[in-house]
């Protein structure tokens, strides 16, 4: 879908595919992969074309983003602040 939105926010700029690559560095055949929706794109590139075409990347508004952010941080402080491998042997022998 944000690749969609990509496409649409160019073509409604009246932008070429090479025109916007250009701008972000990148090849034509990135940003068709970008549009398309290939998974194998780096998010920073879908990131940088998303912002440089206006598409809001999260679905509120900017002056909600800070406060997302203090949530986000909060939930996250709930958690283990490391990640350690288990010792335990699963018996798996069925």
């Amino acid at each position: 879908m944000l690749g969609l939105e990509i496409a649409r926010a160019r073509r409604r700029r009246r932008w070429t595919l090479q025109e916007l690559a250009d701008r972000v560095g990148i090849s034509v055949s990135t940003l068709r992969a970008v549009e398309q929706g290939t998974p194998t794109v780096a998010i920073g590139i879908v990131f940088e074309l998303a912002t440089l075409l206006g598409v809001r990347l999260y679905d509120a508004e900017p002056s909600e983003l800070p406060a997302l952010v203090a949530l986000g941080r909060d939930r996250l402080a709930l958690l283990p602040a490391r990640v350690r491998e288990t010792t335990v042997d699963v018996d798996d022998d069925f």
